[in-house]
């Protein structure tokens, strides 16, 4: 994909008639130089993918480590059982973002959305939104080439690394995307879309990666239920006609700024933040014995 900027794509949007989501297939299409149908396809694969990855999850597993797993199952009993305060929509939410990143913890098949590290984010938002709302698959898909047109602005404009620009570019990259792509599911347009990417990302700015033990499961997991939370939160204002003082494309580079600021310890080395813990340094310990 070749954009920059969420304004270059509004305005390829607003000048040729195409809807946002479209733009990007076809910018899908000239890069790769495939069909229309073969594009739709390949993108309809990835969220399949995601779906058979919720659907694999394994309630009783742990990780190699042992420091995460089963709460997903935990969550979902939760939310069975009428507990929930955020409700059915929202707890549904935390219960796929905590399974998926376990999963990933397990070492399970999951797509990387931008990463491994905030690959439940897009997933737990999409796939409770279309059976709580019962959208088409079809519309799912274009939700995921909006997703996939901001990732790719925010991955040239900043980072999606959590090496390079800490966890705001990972789990705050994937809440943008989830953000932009639940409004449009819900029915906002090109201006809702970025206000939406504009207010997850912003909530997120200077997020750390501070992993304990090194592993991409402890403060990862439970971060992308953060994530993911808020990008309904982000979209819900979107579509309700708030907006944000500062654009999309400035809270991107706003993201740059604050991720080369951050010190190497913050940044996914393990040295710093909840990683330097007495708790965080007990486990470590722990896994090199």
């Amino acid at each position: 994909m070749s954009f920059r900027s969420m304004e270059e794509i509004v305005e390829v949007s607003n000048s040729s008639g195409k809807p946002f989501w479209e733009v990007l297939l076809m910018d899908d299409m000239e890069e790769r130089l495939v069909s229309r149908q073969e594009s739709m396809e390949k993108m309809q694969m990835m969220y399949r993918q995601m779906q058979e990855a919720d659907a694999a999850y394994d309630g009783a597993a742990r990780s190699a480590s042992g420091l995460v797993g089963q709460d997903g199952a935990r969550m979902q009993d939760y939310v069975e059982a009428g507990h929930a305060m955020s409700g059915s929509f929202v707890g549904r939410v935390i219960e796929r973002a905590l399974k998926m990143g376990e999963s990933n913890a397990c070492m399970r098949r999951i797509v990387a959305a931008p990463t491994a590290g905030s690959c439940g984010v897009i997933p737990s938002v999409f796939l409770t939104y279309q059976q709580q709302y019962q959208a088409p698959e079809e519309r799912m898909v274009e939700a995921l080439f909006v997703a996939a047109g901001i990732g790719m602005v925010i991955a040239r404009r900043a980072f999606i690394a959590g090496a390079t620009g800490g966890c705001q570019a990972e789990v705050g990259s994937a809440s943008a995307m989830a953000a932009g792509g639940l409004a449009y599911l819900h029915g906002g347009g090109n201006k809702e879309i970025c206000a939406a990417v504009a207010m997850a990302l912003k909530n997120l700015l200077g997020l750390v990666c501070d992993p304990v033990a090194g592993l991409v499961e402890v403060p990862c997991v439970k971060r992308n239920v953060i994530g993911a939370v808020g990008a309904i939160a982000a979209a819900d204002m979107a579509v309700a006609g708030i907006t944000s003082r500062v654009p999309a494309d400035q809270v991107i580079e706003a993201m740059r700024a604050v991720g080369v600021a951050m010190p190497c310890a913050l940044k996914e080395t393990g040295e710093g933040g909840l990683a330097a813990t007495p708790a965080g340094v007990e486990a470590r310990q722990a896994l090199e014995k």
